[in-house]
Parts: C-alpha cells; structure tokens; sequence
C-alpha cells in the first residue's frame, strides 16, 4: 500500500500565518476585510503583513509582489487573491500612514510568543543609515551618521522585549529608566553594563522589586567592592544583547534604509518584531 504522506506547512508558512495573526490583533478593534473595493483599500493589518514578510524574505518592495505573486498559498494566508495583490509603491507608500502604536504593538505581541526567564537585559548600539534629506536633518539637528537603538531583551529566549531609537545621543541611563518603567511586569532581573550606573536607576529598581544586576563605575574603593559582590553568572548574561544585535544585522542588514527619522524608527521596530516571530517559529518546529 502507498502511504499518505502527511502535509507539514513550510517555514515560510507558519511565519506568515503567525505575522497575519499578530497584525490583526495590532490595528485597533475588529480587523477590516483585507480588500474593500473603492475607498476602501487594503486594511491595515495587510499592508503590515506585507511589510513583515518583505523583511523576513529580505525583498525590494518591487521584488517582494513579483515573488508573491507566484506564491497562491502564502498568498491566501493574506485573505487574497494573487489578482488582488497592490502595487508594490501602495505597500511602500501605506508604511508611511500607520501610526507608530501599531509597529509597538506588533513587537509587543511578538515578545509574548515567549516565555521570558528571570534575567533580562539592556544595551544600546548604533545602526548605519543611509543618508536623510536635508529637510529632516534640519528639522532634528541630526548630525550623526547611524540611529542609537537601545533594545531589553529576555536573556533565556533573546526575545527582544522593547526597542528605543535617538537620532541623538542621549545617556544609556536615561533611556534605561524610560525603556524599563514601561516594561516593569515583565522583569525580575536586570542586568546592564557600567553605560547605566545610576543610582536612581537601582533605587527606582528595587521600589519596583526589580533586582539590578548594573556594573559600577569604578571610581573608588565604593564601585570596585560593589562589582565584587555581584553575581557574575546573572551579570554575563548580558552579552545575549550583543548576540542579538548581531543576529539582527546578520539577517536582516546592517543599514536602516528609510529616509526620514519617523520612517527609520518603524523599520527597527519592525525588524526586532519579525525577529521574535523568526525564532518563534524556528522554536515550535513543523
């Protein structure tokens, strides 16, 4: 007897399944049909989708509907027909319309896919860009070259819980604190680098019944005892920020490529989120 092979749906598959479902529940109320006729348009929840697999399949826009067009199935999972894909400057065009509360809430609801551990982490780096128009650089007073991102992430999955951009530099400290104050439920243990040495971080920390695991700045007896007693195992941990920061621009480019300053920092939230789905979907296997 010939046996039944069973279907098992491809990566591919399961990662847009999953980036349909979250950016259904990141518009605000019940989804729009994905295609309305007229004014209508596509709904919100389509052209992030759209946006979650260009990333994921590291297209051009023009590239991405040529390839999707040939894909019926994945196609589906959208709720359309291969005729009714947009054009390829709707999609590029829409990103600029979304709010930013619907990218936050898509990389929040893509850290929930993961169950965090008790050790969470904070740590900045700079991605490259490409350079901006005059315009927003007048605009911004930005002279800098790449966009400081701050990201918490969750050491035991490197889910990447929340992102913070700066076209300038401001202190690792002050970002800390407004980064974590919004994201207190979801600590039990921070650890941090000497760049968040404050002591109203800590004291803001412990009234939260969060434990800080932050290096001092050793500048006398009272920093170089303080490293001594913590934790070097909790505190090592924090390296997975820099495993995730290269993981980042190993997969999805080490240069952010919108023009304007608004633009850039969609697309960083974008990518940590289609991340968190990446690994998400790599974790749950076929």
């Amino acid at each position: 007897m010939k046996r039944e092979t069973e279907f098992v749906p491809t990566k591919l598959a399961r990662f847009t399944s999953r980036v349909v479902s979250l950016a259904q529940k990141a518009v605000v109320g019940e989804p729009d049909p994905a295609y309305q006729a007229g004014d209508g348009g596509y709904a919100d929840w389509v052209i992030v989708a759209i946006h979650g697999l260009r990333e994921y399949l590291d297209h051009p826009y023009r590239r991405l509907l040529d390839v999707l067009h040939e894909m019926p199935g994945i196609v589906a999972k959208l709720d359309l027909a291969v005729t009714e894909l947009p054009d390829f400057t709707t999609v590029c065009t829409r990103k600029q319309d979304l709010k930013m509360r619907i990218w936050r809430v898509l990389l929040r609801l893509s850290a929930e896919l993961h169950d965090t551990g008790d050790v969470q982490a904070i740590d900045a780096t700079g991605m490259d860009r490409i350079a901006a128009s005059q315009h927003y650089a007048k605009r911004t007073n930005y002279t800098f070259q790449a966009v400081k991102v701050t990201t918490l992430i969750d050491c035991d999955t490197n889910a990447i819980l929340d992102i913070h951009c700066s076209m300038k530099q401001p202190h690792d400290s002050k970002i800390g604190w407004q980064m974590v104050k919004r994201n207190l439920y979801k600590l039990s243990i921070l650890t941090a680098d000497k760049g968040y040495d404050w002591w109203l971080l800590r004291q803001r920390l412990r009234a939260e019944g969060v434990k800080p695991v932050i290096r001092h700045r050793e500048f006398g007896w009272y920093g170089v005892a303080n490293n001594i007693l913590q934790d070097d195992t909790i505190y090592h941990q924090r390296s997975n920020v820099e495993s995730t920061f290269f993981a980042l621009r190993r997969k999805y480019g080490e240069i952010v490529r919108a023009r304007t300053w608004f633009g850039q920092f969609r697309e960083l939230v974008l990518k940590c989120a289609v991340r968190n789905i990446e690994v998400s979907v790599s974790h749950s296997g076929p």
